[in-house]
């Protein structure tokens, strides 16, 4: 059996927890902030318009519009794309659920297709399968940063003529076919929650190269409000403005966009960091029977937010345990995530377990480990020593049941 579980009293393989992500601040960051601090504007100022143009470079799109969060990103989103009452947009279950939710705010219905069984993505075939006369748009998610199969779904969007909103929460710094993930989708989210690629403490970012879009997302996030001349339905004084929609008070401020540029100069560097740690994972699970490390479609390029091993064979049934084994041993694992149907929200709304069979499967057996770029070799070698640890007195106990 090994060494003693420390969830069974061993010694655990850490002594402190090592959390599954955790965000990179350095002595730079931390001035970026101050300088704005000490400038005119803390709120609705340069830093803004510098790092939206930063990050639309960046990404290669004509514009970015920057949020308070991500969340608050697909909603404008969804309001510019023309979601109203009756529309439906098809998503993933396998998500957070403000994929799902951002379809609800402006009165459409989520409708959830089945994900690949080796990329955890949206199936392009389900999307094609479930489309109606009031499907309006997809909304297809880069899960743990792997580029979903946008070429088989942009076939689909324009056969229907539908709005691709790419959720690229977890794909910051990914690439598909050559380009950088957020410039080839109508609008592409990215999130700057802590624990992503770079951090704006709470933000998001839509990028697009539609003006239309762009202007809308601009109004949205202030109100539905415009001061610009050319826009006005009324000739005005300098002072007035107009608000012409209901949008919302989504902006972020000037100090959480000189985090942001400061970040954003650091982010090539971050991916390599994580993909340096995905490749020793890699190689130190290829030949674990019992797990499946993470698939990657050719042409692809994952900026690997998550890494996700699935339990397979006999342990496939053991997750729990092998969960709170790891914990135990001060790995901080974490599973992403509960199928947004299955959810008791949407439950109560008509939703059914046995809807995607494939992301139900998949959900039951996959566990997160740590990635992060402020991670050490040291800290790398305890994750695969936990898992090894762990793994060997499952598969022995599971083998001894069977």
């Amino acid at each position: 059996m090994g060494d003693t579980l420390a969830i069974f009293g061993g010694d655990p393989v850490r002594d402190t927890l090592l959390p599954y992500g955790r965000q990179s601040i350095d002595d730079q960051d931390i001035e970026s902030v101050v300088a704005a601090l000490q400038s005119d504007y803390i709120t609705t100022g340069p830093e803004i318009d510098a790092f939206e143009k930063g990050l639309a470079d960046y990404v290669g799109a004509s514009y970015a519009v920057a949020f308070s969060n991500g969340t608050a990103a697909l909603h404008a989103a969804c309001f510019a794309a023309g979601i109203t009452n009756g529309d439906e947009v098809i998503t993933t279950p396998l998500t957070f659920v403000a994929s799902a939710n951002c379809v609800l705010y402006t009165g459409g219905k989520p409708v959830f297709a089945d994900v690949n069984p080796k990329t955890y993505n949206i199936e392009p075939s389900s999307i094609e399968s479930l489309i109606t006369p009031r499907t309006k748009a997809i909304i297809p998610v880069d899960f743990t940063g792997q580029p979903a199969d946008y070429d088989q779904i942009k076939a689909i969007a324009d056969k229907y003529r539908l709005v691709i909103i790419e959720d690229a929460a977890h794909a910051l710094g990914a690439g598909y076919k050559g380009k950088k993930v957020g410039s080839y989708s109508d609008m592409t989210m990215f999130s700057f929650h802590p624990v992503k690629h770079i951090t704006t403490g709470e933000g998001g970012v839509i990028t697009t190269n539609n003006r239309k879009y762009y202007e809308k997302l601009m109004m949205f996030r202030t109100h539905g409000i415009t001061r610009d001349p050319a826009k006005l339905l009324e000739k005005r004084h300098p002072w007035e403005y107009e608000m012409q929609f209901l949008g919302f008070n989504y902006r972020m401020t000037d100090l959480q966009a000189a985090l942001g540029s400061s970040q954003l100069k650091k982010l090539d560097s971050f991916v390599a960091k994580r993909k340096a740690y995905v490749k020793a994972y890699n190689q130190s699970f290829r030949k674990m029977e019992n797990i499946l490390t993470p698939t990657q479609l050719p042409g692809t390029d994952s900026s690997y937010h998550l890494y996700v091993i699935r339990l397979s064979g006999p342990l496939k049934g053991l997750r729990k345990e092998v969960f709170e084994a790891l914990r135990a041993e001060n790995i901080g694992v974490n599973v992403h995530y509960m199928p947004v149907h299955t959810q008791p929200y949407y439950k109560n709304r008509g939703y059914t377990k046995g809807m995607c069979p494939v992301a139900e499967k998949v959900y039951e057996q996959i566990i997160s480990l740590p990635l992060f770029p402020g991670m050490t070799d040291e800290d790398a070698a305890d994750v695969v020593k936990a898992v090894k640890k762990v793994m060997a007195y499952y598969e022995a106990d599971a083998g001894g049941e069977g």
